[in-house]
Order: C-alpha cells, then structure tokens, then sequence
C-alpha cells in the first residue's frame, strides 16, 4: 500500500535451505520471511503455528505438538525459544471445559496444563485460534492490503470481489477461544478455503506443507495488492491536498523545538521518548483534507489501537503560515483536551471490573506540512508505535479509496485496551531500570571516560547521544554499544564544543532523534603540560576554548531545552582533580579545569529553582582507555615527573593516598550516582575520583 514501497512481495522461500531443516526450524524459518516485510505483519503482530508429530517425554509415544508463537514474540526476529509447544488431544479437551463466550478469558488459565516438554514460553490469547483450524501449518498475518478491505463498511463484499470462494470472511470478534472456535467451524464447513479475512482485524491462512501455507500468504496478499492498484489508480487519496509539505530541514527544525515540549507535558507521571516521522506516507496523510475526520475514527486492528491508543491528536498548525510560536503557546490546551476527551472515553466504556484509566495523553501527534511524532516509556516503543500508525495510514488509504473507512467500535476497542488479560500481562512486565524513559548527552562520548559513562547509563536503560568531535571513533562506539544494547537506544552526533553553531546543531539532532534531555555529560577534554614561560597564547586559548567555552555553550543548550520541557534535568561536569589543586607545568590545563568547577556552581544556583541539578565529578590520573593519555600529555606528564610512559601510571599510583589506580569505570560509577535519583538532593556538589589526594580535598 505504501507508495515507497516495491508492487509486490517477493516469494522468498528457498527449498534447498528449507529441506535441511526440521519442521521446527521450518517453523522459525517461515515466520522470519513473513516478518522481515512490514506490509506482511508489523512488530510483534500476527503469528504463526505447525502441528508437529514428536516423541511424548513421558510415554515414548509420537503425539501431535502444536508449535504457536509465543506470547510478546515478534515475526522477524523470533526463534525456536519464541514457540509455546502445547499438546494438541489437551487443546481439543478444552472445548469440553468452555461455559460460554462470558466466560471465554478463563479459558487462557488452561493453557498452561496443555504445555508440552516443560516449555516455559507463554501461550498467547491467539493459541485457539491455530489449534482449531484442521489444517497444520497456519499463518495469521496484518496486511496492510488486507486490513484495508477488513476496515471497509462493505469487507464482506470486496472479500467475496476480490478473492472468490478461495477466502472466507468472519465478523469482528475479539481475540480469543469464541473466535478459535468460529475459525474451526468455517474450516470443517468450508473444506476447499485457503484462508479467512477477519472483519477490522486481519488473515488467516493454512496449508498442507510449510511452503504451500507460506506461498498462500504471500498469493493472497499480492491479489490484495494488486486489486488496490487497480482500483484506486487515478482516484483521489484522502479527499485531496489540503496543503503543502515544508522542506526537510523546517520539518527537522520544527520538530526539535516542538518535540521537548510534548515531552514535558505528558511526562509528569514518567519521562516519555520520542520519535519523528516525515516519510511519504505521512506527509500524504498529514496534509490531506481528510485528516481530521480519519484521524477522528481512530485505528481498527486490535494491534495499532494497541500501540497508538485509539485515536491521534491533531495539531493546529498552517504549514502556509508556519508560526511555531502560536503552535507552542496553544499545545497545553490541544494537550489538556486530549486528556479531558480521552477521560471522556474511559467513562463512557468501562466495566464494573475495569482497570483504572491508563496514561490519558497520547501517543500520535499529527502536524499538517511536518509529519509524525510519536511518545512512549521508551525509545523503541515510541518508534514502533510510529510504525503501527503508518499500518493505519495505509489501511484508512485503501478503505477510504474504493470503500468507506471503519474503525472499531469505540466499545470494542475499549475492551481490548482495558482487556483483564492485557492488563495481568503489563502488571508482569519487569520494574524499570532507574534511568528507563532518560535521554542523555555525553562529551567526549567516543573517549575512554565518555564511552564508560555511557555504558553505565545505558545498562540502567537510559537513551545516550554520542557526541564526539572524532568521526571514526564515534562511528565505531556506536556501532560497538548499539550491538550491545539495541540500535533504539544509541545515536552519535559529531559536534565540536567550542563552534557555537555546531552545538546547537548537534542539539537538535539530539533532540529528533530521542524528543528531549535529561541528563547532559559534559566530558569532552584535552590535556596540555608546559611551564608557563613556553605556554603559548594558542595553547592558552585551546584550553578555554574546549574546557571552558566548550562547557558553557553544551551547558547553555541542555539549560535551554531543561527549560522548555519543564520537567527538571541534570548537568555532570567532568573536571579533574587539577581544578581543586594546582599541579606544575599545567596552568592552562588547571586554570581551565577550576573555571569548569566555578561554571558549574553557577549553574547549579540558576537551576535549582527549577529541578536542575549541576554537579562535578573530579577524575585523576585516568591513563587506561583515555584519548588524552594517547598523545604529548602523557610524554609531558611523564617528563614532568622524571619516570617514563611505563611508570606513569606506577607514579601516580602510588602517588594516591589509596594506592590504587583510576579507571574510566570509576569515573563512569560517580557520573551515574550524580545522574540518577540517588543522588536527588545533592546539587552543587563534587566527587573527587581520584584514590585520595589530600591537595584537592574539597573545603
């Protein structure tokens, strides 16, 4: 359906690979080519089944297994592990235990008395609906194309058009064993079907072999795709342009002022990350006459409601007249109505059993001539919700083209988000980390102490930007962390402190890419030794210019955006023992260094006022892993001290009061307490990290 996208989906299916294979891993194999497409299924949606003969552990027998991907898993990714196995005889004894369509989500208790080989995959709400269709491989996909003719008023008809008696249609129905046993009934009744269209939900399709179930799904969608080629060719989409795009970098620029703003105010209760959005298929949306009364229906599949909650909030903004500051002075209000509206729904549609009304703000934020931003409890979240809205773009692009779009009853969508089931499964979701939801921005982030800092912050679930003026090691710390802790979590930014344009550039990328700051690392650094009659008026200068200027400019942009979400934020200052106490042959160095510790502690008295905290973390002799220790400081230092590179660090060992050496992770453990709500009342304050150093004893 996307515009961006290639015609068709491409059979992937490799029988030289598949023959090697079990039927398990035939399994894996087929849900990873169905989920590597998002015109197939978008995270986490759909699933896939095989009902598999294997040997009982117990009684040596062959039995039939029902392999059914797992609650939470997703398509693409998913792998052996990802499968509940439940014994098929124990599934065909529940209908035996069933009182009743009332009583449906007891039945989800059962599943785990059905589990085969001790497998602690949970089963989903989607098991009954594999087990009781008679055919063993099944696929159960979202579509784009077939969403569209599900959400159409008239779904039972274009199915029929479209696809003849090869595929079947079924009403709406929640998820759930009422529904696995419609899907039964139609196969028993309908013996030469190869599939079903459920009503505003999605596709079911079966085969007889792995490849024949994969091929039919592919088939499928492509007629769909094709008979919407066909009939919206010439027609007009979404009733029309209503206006035009902005070019690229005003949506980007917009988007970073706009973005830290939603943020604070839907952030009260717990810090929310964003995401941007101006692809094609957005911009079509987003500028159409049709917007407003689309977005107003809301979504249809369970999924996108799901993720996006059941409908958008629309921001007033003419991309004709682009005054962002009228969009600013009136997003309270546009904000405060979604909550009051949202609240409205709640009441109209809860039950005596409901859980209590969930977060009231919203998810999707639609802007004429800009794009998309979407805000979740965390960075991918808040992607993937993006994603899923693009799947209900696509559907209300199709429906609204050759039919009338329909979304969910507002009842039925209702009792899907404050579902019982849905909400025992969040209350089992693990507690966050201490800085889950938190954007920070660390200097130097490519360096030794940059890069330890931001593995700390990241194993505590904050979102880290990379900000290094070295290109090559920050494509390389990026690439290495984004291995290690997802791609959602990391961006790199190159940025030069000392260029006042730069900061404030790379700040904004910052902001787009994550939708705010919380925590600012201010750690870029260099090191310079000279007596001061060879102190150069240069040298001089680059010391202020990096460890001075350098701090004010990345300080005054975090305090900028601080301000602008209102939410509170916090400010590490890496400085250096050398800032507390003199040391020979370094007086820019040290000089520079005591101007970051004073900085610091004027920023700390214009912040608190507002919950932003400015602290310092004073290192010393950090050799392992630090850029600086890689050049003429190290020879410097070690000239300075009559030893040589080797016993540098020996030296300044057994220099300390500790006798023990500093390591960027030490440096990293500071920044973190400083950074997180241990540390919630300190402000203005200094950890020295540097084994014991009477000198710089703070006084």
């Amino acid at each position: 359906m996307s515009t961006s996208a290639p015609k068709r989906l491409a059979n992937l299916w490799d029988d030289a690979k598949a023959a090697a294979m079990s039927e398990p891993e035939r399994l894996v194999y087929r849900s990873n080519l169905l989920g590597s497409d998002k015109r197939v299924t978008n995270y986490g949606g759909g699933n896939t089944s095989s009902k598999i003969m294997q040997q009982d552990p117990l009684t040596g027998e062959q039995v039939e297994v029902l392999w059914v991907k797992g609650s939470g898993g997703d398509s693409a990714s998913i792998k052996l592990d990802g499968f509940s196995t439940l014994y098929m005889d124990k599934l065909r004894a529940l209908k035996g235990l069933y009182r009743g369509v009332e009583f449906e989500d007891e039945m989800v208790g059962y599943l785990p008395h059905a589990t085969f080989n001790l497998n602690p995959r949970a089963a989903s709400i989607d098991t009954p609906l594999h087990a009781y269709v008679n055919r063993p491989f099944v696929d159960h996909m979202h579509p784009d194309a077939i969403i569209a003719i599900a959400a159409s008023k008239n779904s039972r008809e274009l199915t029929q058009q479209i696809f003849g008696d090869a595929i079947g249609w079924l009403p709406w129905k929640k998820p759930g064993f009422e529904l696995g046993l419609w899907l039964g009934k139609f196969c028993e009744e309908n013996p030469e079907a190869k599939g079903v269209v459920l009503e505003s939900h999605g596709l079911f399709t079966w085969g007889d072999t792995p490849k024949q179930c994969y091929e039919t799904t592919i088939h499928i969608i492509n007629q769909a795709i094709a008979w919407f080629e066909k009939e919206t060719e010439g027609k007009t989409i979404f009733g029309g342009e209503a206006v035009k795009s902005l070019p690229s970098d005003q949506r980007r620029a917009i988007a970073a002022r706009l973005m830290p703003r939603i943020r604070g105010f839907i952030s009260e209760d717990s810090h929310k990350l964003g995401h941007f959005d101006d692809s094609a298929a957005v911009l079509e949306f987003v500028n159409s006459n049709n917007l407003r009364p689309l977005a107003a229906l809301g979504t249809s599949c369970p999924d996108h409601f799901l993720r996006t909650k059941i409908r958008p909030l629309v921001i007033d903004f003419d991309p004709a007249n682009p005054d962002i500051d009228a969009v600013i002075s009136g997003l309270a209000d546009q904000i405060a109505a979604y909550r009051v509206d949202y609240q409205a729904y709640y009441d109209r549609c809860k039950h005596d059993n409901s859980p209590a009304v969930r977060d009231p703000n919203a998810v999707v934020y639609l802007m004429p001539g800009v794009g998309m931003f979407t805000f979740a409890k965390d960075k991918a979240t808040a992607r993937i919700s993006g994603e899923f809205y693009v799947n209900a773009i696509n559907v209300m692009r199709g429906a609204s083209t050759v039919s009338t779009y329909v979304g969910l009853p507002e009842q039925e969508a209702f009792d899907i988000e404050y579902w019982l089931l849905e909400e025992a499964k969040l209350a089992r979701m693990p507690k966050p980390k201490s800085l889950a939801g938190k954007i920070a921005l660390v200097t130097g982030g490519a360096g030794g102490i940059g890069k330890a800092t931001a593995v700390r912050l990241l194993r505590e679930g904050a979102c880290v930007v990379l900000a290094d003026i070295d290109e090559n090691a920050l494509a390389a710390a990026n690439d290495e962390l984004g291995a290690v802790f997802g791609k959602d979590f990391v961006r790199p930014v190159k940025l030069n402190v000392t260029q006042e344009a730069v900061v404030i550039a790379g700040f904004a990328e910052a902001v787009v890419e994550f939708g705010g700051l919380d925590i600012l690392v201010s750690n870029a650094g260099i090191a310079s030794s000279a007596p001061i009659e060879e102190t150069s008026l240069e040298l001089w200068n680059k010391n202020m210019d990096i460890l001075s200027t350098g701090y004010f400019l990345v300080s005054r942009e975090a305090f900028r955006l601080f301000r602008a979400q209102k939410i509170g934020g916090n400010v590490v200052f890496v400085a250096s023992k050398n800032g507390l106490a003199a040391s020979p042959n370094a007086s820019a160095y040290c000089t520079a260094k005591a101007a970051e510790i004073h900085l610091a502690r004027c920023l700390a008295l214009e912040g608190a006022g507002e919950q932003i905290r400015v602290n310092v973390v004073n290192p010393d002799a950090v050799l392992r892993g630090s850029k600086i220790w890689a050049g003429e400081w190290l020879e410097q230092r070690a000239s300075t001290y009559k030893t040589d590179k080797e016993g540098l660090e020996d030296m300044y060992r057994e220099r300390s009061m500790l006798k023990r050496s500093v390591f960027p992770e030490d440096i990293a453990e500071a920044i973190y307490f400083f950074a997180s709500d241990a540390s919630a009342k300190s402000t203005g304050n200094i950890i020295n990290v540097d084994a014991g150093n009477a000198q710089s004893f703070t006084r």
